[in-house]
């Protein structure tokens, strides 16, 4: 063998699947022990093999479980046991102090050995362990055992290789991810996100969200869960997290611990709010979150798909943090009944926009603040108030009136004329006058514009 070209090769293969030349070892170990065991070995047999790369010396054992009587069924058990139709086991568990007693095995001279006889050849061997028998080496091997050797070494390669990614992506979990949508099938979108595929279930997307292939997406990594064909990651769209991940990226206060998101309430799809505040007091955490002009919080907006983000500012004290989740409402009064529970005052006017449509505001509130919100009608501060405008108005009436100087008429130059001429003229006194005088000259003046009559 070329110990030189080997050694090569395995460091190329370590490289490209992502999984470190021990396991590689160990996975060709295996593959040599099941040639071994294919063209010199037994049924039953368990070989080992011990390869050495650097000389290229392989090395094999035979392993043999050390039992005693106790732990043998007896010919009648068996007998027994194949009346029920049961199949005696063939495995032993070992014995650990503290633990159950071992399981009951049938005695296969191939896979055990008494423990008398194990003393023999290792004083210091225990009951439950491995014997290892050693073995001639061999280095000539069928086509039948170099074939079942290669489907081994790809196949445990292949297992190793899903373990280191999996492995890779558990530490991953908490984070986004960013994905290409492969494939749809059904109401799970399958996710490609680099070395393996990503599973979005139905209960994790946004609702209304339509997803098409090759569509570029951000995703929250939930879990990665074992299952029996291997280990799965698990995606989200939906998880609240995902935020507070999308504001990491493009707040950089954010990354770097000057502004902290206290707490954030979500229902996808519809409306997020984020409770932030700042750490210094020169910084401003809720322009930090929206940006110049609306460029931070867009972005995030928009990788949501048009989803609604309230970022309020976070108060350590719960009237007036109750008072910010309800926003855009604006609230009158915050009343505090217990430990859980708030009543929150309003306007009439305000109370359709502080519960929200379907009650999603104080739903939402009510998970940012931690406390139950119970939203009424400021109705008796509201008539106090009419009462008290309607008094104070009135009064001012009142007053205006009193105090208005009289409103001066302004008259023409004719009617000062007249009104001067009256007042001028001297009216006679009623005692002077004479009857009879003024008799005649009544009838003078009568007959003064007729004409004579003709004779």
């Amino acid at each position: 063998m070329d110990i030189k070209s080997f050694q090569r090769a395995l460091g190329q293969i370590a490289e490209v699947r992502g999984i470190s030349p021990e396991v590689i070892i160990e996975t060709l170990e295996a593959a040599i022990a099941t040639a071994y065991k294919k063209d010199y070995g037994q049924k039953g047999q368990k070989i080992k093999a011990k390869f050495n790369p650097v000389s290229g010396d392989v090395k094999f054992w035979q392993v043999k479980l050390v039992v005693d009587e106790s732990m043998l069924y007896t010919e009648e058990e068996i007998e027994a046991l194949k009346e029920k139709k049961i199949m005696p086991s063939e495995d032993f568990d070992r014995v650990v102090e503290g633990q159950e007693a071992p399981k009951k095995v049938v005695y296969n001279p191939e896979k055990h050995v008494m423990l008398d006889e194990a003393k023999k050849k290792n004083l210091d061997i225990k009951l439950g362990e491995e014997l290892e028998i050693p073995l001639v080496s061999k280095q000539d091997y069928g086509r039948i055992a170099a074939q079942t050797a290669k489907q081994v070494i790809l196949q445990k390669i292949r297992e190793a290789e899903k373990d280191v990614i999996a492995s890779e992506y558990r530490s991953k979990e908490g984070e986004i991810i960013s994905g290409i949508v492969q494939r749809i099938e059904g109401n799970t979108a399958l996710i490609d996100i680099g070395k393996t595929l990503g599973i979005l279930n139905k209960e994790e997307q946004i609702p209304g969200e339509f997803y098409r292939q090759g569509q570029r997406l951000k995703f929250y990594i939930l879990k990665v869960q074992e299952t029996p064909k291997g280990s799965v990651v698990l995606l989200s769209r939906a998880y609240p997290k995902l935020v507070s991940r999308l504001f990491e990226l493009e707040v950089p206060e954010i990354s770097s611990s000057i502004v902290v998101i206290n707490s954030i309430s979500r229902e996808p799809g519809f409306r997020t709010k984020m409770a932030v505040s700042s750490t210094e007091e020169r910084i401003d955490p809720i322009g930090s979150c929206v940006g110049q002009r609306g460029t931070r919080i867009m972005a995030v907006i928009n990788e949501l798909g048009g989803e609604k983000i309230d970022v309020i500012a976070f108060d350590k004290d719960p009237e007036k943090f109750i008072t910010n989740a309800l926003s855009p409402a604006k609230v009158a009064g915050v009343k505090i009944e217990d430990k859980n529970t708030a009543v929150v005052f309003v306007n009439e006017d305000q109370l359709s926009l502080a519960i929200g449509k379907d009650g999603r505001n104080v739903r939402l509130a009510s998970n940012l603040t931690g406390w139950k919100i119970d939203v009424k009608a400021n109705k008796p501060i509201l008539q106090k108030n009419a009462e008290t405008n309607a008094e104070s108005s009135g009064n001012k009436d009142e007053k205006s009136e009193e105090e208005k100087p009289k409103r001066k008429i302004r008259k023409s130059k004719k009617t000062k004329e007249v009104e001067e001429a009256l007042e001028s003229k001297e009216e006679p006194p009623v005692e002077s006058i004479d009857v009879a005088q003024d008799k005649e000259k009544v009838e003078e003046a009568s007959t003064e514009g007729k004409p004579e009559e003709t004779k």
